[in-house]
């Protein structure tokens, strides 16, 4: 069981108050359960299917959700992207897949559907632990696109994942070089979501909100008069009535030709 002093379950607390299981193994459920209530969670729900699963996170509203990879009724990857995709409140609560196969395609299979950390079984509860806290104590930047919906995957932090993202020069070397890297994602999750838009129309959107709220920060940070105008049009657009492809294209246009305008004219004075 955990030795846990209490300013750490304090820390957790927000993250491990609820929690869903999803496993058909109960025997497996059961153990996180019971490891979960000696870190302070106060409500569990265990289910071993995934349309259950589902309708148990829109109820329940989770600070933390385990699934199992595959089940009789049950995909794991399939849940995972099911979440981040929904309007559930929970939608980016942090997910730990849980399973007994840990092959390098399962890992990063798990990563692409925006799942948190990979815990392999059997596990101990030292193991458990060390996920918990990755989840709780280090949080990662939310990507709202429409190919990818989840936290950070240059950011991966399972123990079980060792890929060629997973270093230090990933990190940018100074604010101003991550404002820079945060502003040309937004600008290319705008453009993919407009291009993207028949596909999956409510991710589209929900990208192109997170975009505008994003290029907005960016731009009263920097006192960007134009970005912050550019942006502003945007918004009004989103708020005119249901957004459609149409409507979205001049405004995002517009913030891309800036963009573009801008790192032309830094190339041609380098």
């Amino acid at each position: 069981m955990f030795a846990v002093d209490r300013r750490m379950l304090a820390r957790l607390e927000p993250v491990v108050r609820r929690v869903l299981i999803v496993d058909p193994n109960a025997h497996a459920a059961r153990l996180i359960a019971e490891l979960m209530k000696t870190l302070g969670t106060r409500e569990v729900v265990v289910e071993s299917e995934a349309r259950p699963a589902m309708r148990a996170a829109a109820a329940l509203d989770p600070g933390l959700i385990f699934t199992e990879r595959l089940g009789p009724k049950l995909d794991g990857e399939e849940f995972a992207r099911a979440v981040r995709r929904s309007d559930m409140s929970c939608r980016r609560a942090p997910i730990i897949m849980v399973t007994a196969e840990a092959t390098a395609s399962s890992i990063k299979g798990a990563r692409d559907v925006g799942v948190h950390e990979y815990l392999r079984k059997p596990f101990t509860s030292a193991d458990l632990m060390k996920r918990i806290e990755n989840v709780a104590l280090k949080p990662r930047n939310w990507i709202e696109g429409v190919s990818y919906v989840g936290p950070d995957r240059r950011r991966f932090n399972s123990g079980e994942y060792s890929g060629p993202t997973k270093r230090k020069s990933d990190k940018p070397a100074n604010a101003a070089q991550a404002a820079a890297d945060a502003k040309d994602q937004a600008m290319r999750i705008l453009a993919a979501a407009l291009d993207q838009f028949d596909a999956d129309p409510a991710q589209a959107v929900r990208a192109v909100k997170e975009q505008a709220m994003q290029l907005k920060g960016i731009g009263m940070k920097a006192a960007d008069t134009r970005l912050v105008v550019a942006v502003g049009a945007l918004e009004v657009s989103l708020a005119s009535g249901p957004p459609t492809k149409a409507t979205l294209s001049a405004p995002i246009g517009a913030l891309l030709a800036m963009h573009q305008g801008a790192g032309e004219a830094l190339r041609k004075a380098g």
